[in-house]
């Protein structure tokens, strides 16, 4: 059973215009942009089928959620919750964020470089007490799951909220920790979609059974992916699985087999292609591996000026003796072992092939030479690579061990887009994971599934 959750942030609020801190502050509304915008969201998940919609009962969210509701066919009541209310920032609610950096430099310094260890000293009338706003807002995340998830099993769940929530939610629901909360993009009206199976009532998620199917896709609001902060530092990456090959399509495990694209993998390299026509290109990478390399030069043939570069630790996982074969074949000559990648990857050895380690390490060195080579400089570059690399890098962004392979779907011919606002020695922020619009309609992955 799976039980799918669709993950939005409301529209523009009067405040978001005004770049001032809202926190639990209930005085702002939508703006006209912010209530357009929510009307999109309505019309892009308009053909889903939603068996319940939750809301913060925080004005600018629970009015998303209305606009949002008006547009649906059959939706199910509203239905507020508290659980889903902002992260609370009681003494700087209602500052511009400019004076807030002036007014408290080393606490804002903090919130944004350290926010696990960031707090706010406030007065009660027994004494002063040490409020800590993310880990306080994490633990509303954890109890949201526990009570949610138990509540609708294989169903489908809409949930409008805010920035600091949907941090939360999707870094609680993949075991991410507190301190890279300043490293997940939600943008308003941005949608999330996380699939979860297996879940036990009343207990988060284990690893292997939740998936980030995709993160903050804001096509449907006329931005392809968040634009770059003036301040940016560091490279920008965009994070690019090869398109589809034929071996995709038939469920047949290929790892370093060199299997070329088929028509309609060269056709979402194409599309790939145009989604990225426009972005300025400074550097480009891949595996050598036909399938991505052919991926790359798709889509730089709108950017000729760029020499495409190749690093061999991008290789596809060896999967060493189940290469060419289908599930059933493995599954008749090495019992249990397809089932246990399937539950437990970290665990499993290929035969005469790799591990996840492996694949950890390797495609750590790659990762770290590219942003290197590229650090304090404010360029975007695209990594075309494949499957098992780009699931291994996501999940190192947060330092995730390999038992979290699962944990982030990436479609053949999608995009990723990944910031290093103050270069390498500066956490990254994943802006947006998956995208897939470019390639379908709607915000789902319709991609193949199945063998790597």
């Amino acid at each position: 059973m799976t039980t799918r959750v669709i993950l939005v942030r409301h529209g523009q609020s009067s405040y978001n215009a005004q770049h001032r801190i809202q926190g639990r502050l209930d005085d702002s509304v939508l703006t006209e942009k912010g209530c357009n915008a929510a009307y999109q969201v309505g019309d892009t998940l308009a053909n889903l089928t939603f068996d319940a919609i939750y809301c913060s009962p925080l004005k600018r969210a629970k009015q998303t959620a209305e606009l949002i509701v008006s547009r649906l066919k059959t939706p199910p009541p509203l239905q507020p919750t508290e659980l889903l209310m902002e992260i609370d920032l009681p003494l700087w609610a209602g500052l511009l964020r400019q004076d807030a950096i002036e007014k408290y430099p080393e606490d804002y310094q903090c919130w944004h470089e350290r926010p696990d260890e960031f707090f706010m000293l406030l007065s009660e009338p027994d004494g002063e007490r040490k409020h800590f706003p993310v880990l306080a807002v994490f633990e509303q995340a954890r109890q949201f799951w526990r009570e949610t998830l138990a509540r609708h099993q294989d169903q489908t769940v809409l949930i409008v909220a805010h920035n600091g929530i949907n941090r939360s939610l999707i870094a609680t629901a993949l075991s991410i920790e507190a301190k890279y909360y300043q490293s997940i993009q939600q943008s308003n009206c941005g949608i999330s979609v996380l699939n979860f199976s297996d879940v036990t009532p009343g207990e988060l998620p284990k690893p292997a059974s939740v998936q980030l199917q995709s993160m903050n896709l804001t096509s449907h609001v006329g931005n392809p992916f968040p634009s770059v902060r003036p301040e940016h530092k560091g490279p920008r990456i965009l994070l690019v699985r090869h398109g589809e090959t034929e071996w995709n399509r038939n469920g047949q495990f290929q790892g370093q087999i060199d299997v070329p694209l088929n028509d309609n993998g060269r056709e979402q390299a194409q599309k790939a292609a145009e989604f990225l026509k426009n972005v300025q290109l400074d550097f480009a990478f891949s595996s050598s591996l036909l399938r991505p390399k052919e991926t790359a030069e798709i889509i730089l043939q709108y950017h000729p000026e760029i020499e495409l570069q190749f690093d061999r630790d991008l290789w596809e996982i060896s999967h060493g003796l189940w290469e060419g074969k289908f599930e059933a074949q493995i599954e008749q000559l090495y019992p249990g072992l397809l089932q246990q990648w399937k539950i437990a990857p970290e665990t499993v050895q290929m035969p005469e092939g790799e591990n996840l380690q492996q694949i950890w390490t390797r495609s750590k060195l790659a990762w770290e030479r590219i942003v290197k080579a590229y650090d304090q400089q404010p360029v975007t570059g695209i990594v075309v690579a494949h499957d098992a690399i780009n699931k291994a890098i996501l999940a190192q962004l947060f330092n995730l061990p390999p038992e979290h392979f699962w944990n982030f779907k990436q479609g053949n011919g999608a995009v990723t887009v990944i910031d290093y606002p103050n270069g390498i020695n500066g956490d990254p922020v994943l802006q947006a994971s998956n995208i897939t619009t470019h390639l379908f309609e709607g915000i789902l992955d319709k991609t193949a599934a199945g063998a790597l």
